[in-house]
């Protein structure tokens, strides 16, 4: 609240062209104007600059994954002849089970015993469904990521990096999880 009332009166001073401009600048910017070291001049085209930078950013797509000092990039998931869908093997071992489709830890009562666990990613607050779970797919992770650690932990195969499973699989369709191979079999 303080910080728009503070653009609110920029604006007024023509120092900003809109009130939420404000929280494109910095706070040793909006100090010296409060202070009156400064009279503003020119911050409205550094908080523009600063707007089109965060857009460009906005639209930067993140490597699924970095090894050395190059970013690799998952390509779309191609089925291939054999009718599995590839990932990054992250976890020993092969298991097969019912798909459960959890975006989100608070819906691990939606998973049974023996299931595979499908999710975008993990952290911590998923531990618990990993004693439940078969096998793990991800979305995104790598070799360090939580869910190829933990599922490592556990002894339960588990393949990542498989962009776009949430969308292909469906919950109770039986698969196959090969964490040696870091296959998917449908």
């Amino acid at each position: 609240l303080i910080a728009k009332e503070v653009g609110r009166r920029f604006v007024e001073k023509d120092i900003l062209i809109e009130q939420d401009d404000i929280f494109h600048c910095t706070w040793s910017e909006i100090h010296s104007i409060l202070n009156e070291y400064w009279d503003g001049m020119g911050l409205d085209i550094l908080a523009n600059e600063r707007m089109e930078r965060r857009k460009e950013l906005e639209a930067f797509i993140p490597p699924d994954t970095i090894i050395g000092e190059v970013p690799q990039f998952a390509e779309p998931i191609i089925q291939s002849s054999d009718n599995a869908l590839m990932g990054l093997g992250v976890a020993a071992g092969k298991a097969s089970g019912p798909v459960s489709l959890i975006d989100h830890p608070n819906e691990g009562r939606n998973l049974k015993v023996g299931d595979v666990l499908v999710a975008p990613s993990t952290d911590p607050a998923w531990t618990p469904l990993f004693l439940r779970a078969a096998a793990v797919v991800m979305e995104t992770g790598g070799y360090l990521s939580h869910g190829a650690i933990v599922a490592r932990e556990y002894g339960i195969p588990a393949v990542v990096n498989v962009s776009g499973v949430m969308e292909i699989l469906r919950d109770d369709q039986v698969i196959v999880v090969d964490g040696d191979e870091g296959k998917i079999i449908l």
